[in-house]
């Protein structure tokens, strides 16, 4: 949907991914969503607001994902 936001679950990601790179995927996405690059005044609340949810939902989507093989490789680095 948006070539700017990036995979931020491992084996893409070495590590796991941080606060600033989960809340900007979510910028990117409420961004693209919403076709503004910057929200006007009027709007930037319920904006902020979108891209707090997103980046909160991102971060328990990634808390639970079992990526099959990662252990096993994460124990052998």
């Amino acid at each position: 949907m948006c070539r700017s936001i990036k995979t931020l679950r491992p084996p893409v990601l070495p590590e796991e991914a941080t606060e600033e790179e989960i809340r900007a995927a979510a910028l990117q996405y409420v961004r693209k969503v919403s076709g503004f690059r910057a929200p006007a005044a009027h709007n930037r609340e319920v904006f902020e607001r979108a891209v707090d949810a997103i980046a909160e939902a991102t971060a328990e989507l990634l808390g639970g994902l079992e990526v099959r093989g990662a252990t096993a490789r994460q124990a052998a680095g």
